[in-house]
């Protein structure tokens, strides 16, 4: 079965309730094998915005399962907790990208595998490579090391003291 990671981000409202959220509504259609701490995270662009909340997970999804129906699922998750789309890089209620989906390469007009900016953003590897190491997937956690040492992204992330309640995570 495919391991899939996604980063979710939020800015608005309670940003620990809304990062709890998606996560239920993931973790209610398939088995979560890590997750990482939350951390806060300076904005990326130009837009002057409060600052984010940012969490990686993985995922166990099953083979028949395509990355269009995932980003199908995931958008409904941002449509259900009132995520209007308004400034490109704005203030957001909640944020679900796929970053990796198994072996998977794909660039169409809707969905790029590996996320297209993905090394461009400390936000989304800081936690990427917490839930790799913490789920031992060795490829995931050099890439994502390698992806670190070379990323331009001096933006701040840093670990709050909040986390994600499940206690059903699958090993």
């Amino acid at each position: 079965m495919p391991k899939v990671y996604l980063s979710i981000g939020t800015n608005l409202g309670d940003r620990h309730a809304n990062l709890q959220t998606a996560f239920d509504k993931l973790a209610q259609l398939y088995p979560v094998l890590g997750v990482s701490k939350i951390y806060e995270t300076q904005p990326v662009g130009e837009v002057v915005q409060d600052d984010f909340y940012n969490i990686a997970l993985a995922l166990e999804v099953p083979e028949s399962l395509k990355p269009e129906v995932l980003l199908t699922q995931t958008q409904q998750i941002e449509k259900d907790m009132k995520r209007i789309k308004t400034i490109h890089w704005g203030p957001r209620t909640i944020d679900l990208d796929i970053l990796l989906f198994g072996d998977v390469r794909l660039v169409s007009e809707q969905l790029t595998i590996p996320h297209a900016e993905m090394a461009n953003r400390r936000f989304v590897l800081q936690p990427l490579l917490e839930v790799a190491e913490q789920i031992s997937d060795v490829a995931v956690v050099k890439e994502t090391r390698d992806l670190l040492d070379k990323t331009a992204d001096q933006n701040w992330v840093q670990p709050t003291t909040y986390t994600i309640t499940y206690t059903h995570l699958t090993a």
